[in-house]
């Protein structure tokens, strides 16, 4: 488990060396009080471990970029893949002071060691595009959504980013879709269409991954309850870690067809395999009985259930 004194911590992604894991998550100071506050506060963390079970803190990997900039209010979630040259490349969303917060962009930065990034190029490297994702309408909805980039390389070779998302369509509340661009060099990115269908019952899809567990892939994300879409919510659904099994990890993706892996009291739920080659879920704990958890759960085993479905095995 990782829980830090000082500061809550919550939405995370690892990255291998081979050697040891590492875990970069965003946390924010518990000073705030108040844990909503948390996230126009938000920087990007660092912990090593050798088990994904006991993390060491080290130095922070990114923190908010000297105003004006795209990402000069605070710095969200994202992943790291190394590239064929051997760096390191970590996309993550930013959010700045001129729009106070409400626009997302997607942002890069680069690492030899994983220990010192640097930021490359002096903007995005994408952008919600109006043809198929939905504009900033407070009316509508609080904020503009295109942040949590999944980046992952193509079976058919390049490298596709799975972004969350809304439609510019649909009924307000379930307009949530699974955004993608793709890249050649991970460098330019192209913006294409949703990889889902909108009404399909989420307000967004957060924190998009795609696993082949047991030789099959699958899609998780978050939603919560409050985020269902009106039709989930009257029939009684509750929020948390989603799954929906797919053809390829390229989607199309049947959200349609998706089922709840665990409760809105654990989020963001990330799959890794351990030094076994074993799925392990982690997540970060979202609903304590004093109120926001705040900290990252221990390794949770998974597997594929006599259903096909995936599931927490007891441990």
């Amino acid at each position: 488990m990782l829980r830090l004194a000082p500061s809550w911590v919550w939405d995370f992604w690892f990255a291998d060396d081979g050697d040891r894991f590492h875990l970069f998550f965003l946390k924010a100071s518990r000073a705030l009080v108040d844990p909503d506050r948390r996230h126009l506060r938000a920087s990007i963390g660092h912990a090593v471990s050798d088990d994904l079970r006991t993390w060491t803190e080290v130095g922070d990997a990114l923190v908010p970029a000297d105003a004006p900039a795209g990402d000069d209010l605070a710095t969200w979630t994202g992943s790291v893949v190394r590239g064929p040259d051997g760096r390191w490349r970590m996309f993550y969303t930013g959010v700045d002071r001129a729009e106070r917060g409400l626009r997302q962009r997607i942002f890069a930065a680069a690492s030899d060691d994983l220990t010192t990034w640097h930021r490359v190029g002096a903007g995005p490297v994408c952008e919600a595009d109006p043809r198929w994702y939905a504009d900033l309408d407070p009316d509508i909805w609080p904020d503009l959504a295109w942040r949590d980039p999944w980046v992952s390389e193509r079976p058919d070779g390049g490298w596709q980013m799975l972004v969350t998302a809304r439609a510019r369509d649909g009924h307000p509340s379930a307009r949530g879709v699974v955004g993608q661009a793709t890249s050649a060099d991970l460098e330019t990115w192209e913006v294409g269409p949703p990889l889902s269908r909108t009404d399909s019952g989420f307000g967004q899809t957060e924190v998009p991954q795609v696993a082949c567990v047991d030789g099959r892939w699958l899609l998780i994300f978050s939603c919560m309850t409050g985020e269902l879409s009106r039709e989930r919510q009257e029939a009684g659904g509750v929020g948390g870690i989603w799954a929906v099994d797919c053809e390829s990890p390229t989607g199309p993706f049947d959200l349609d067809h998706a089922y709840l892996l665990h409760d809105e009291s654990l989020y963001v739920g990330r799959l890794v395999q351990d030094r076994a080659g074993a799925w392990q879920l982690l997540a970060f704990h979202n609903v304590a009985p004093e109120g926001f958890g705040g900290e990252i759960t221990d390794p949770m085993p998974v597997a594929r259930g006599d259903d096909g479905r995936l599931c927490i095995v007891p441990v």
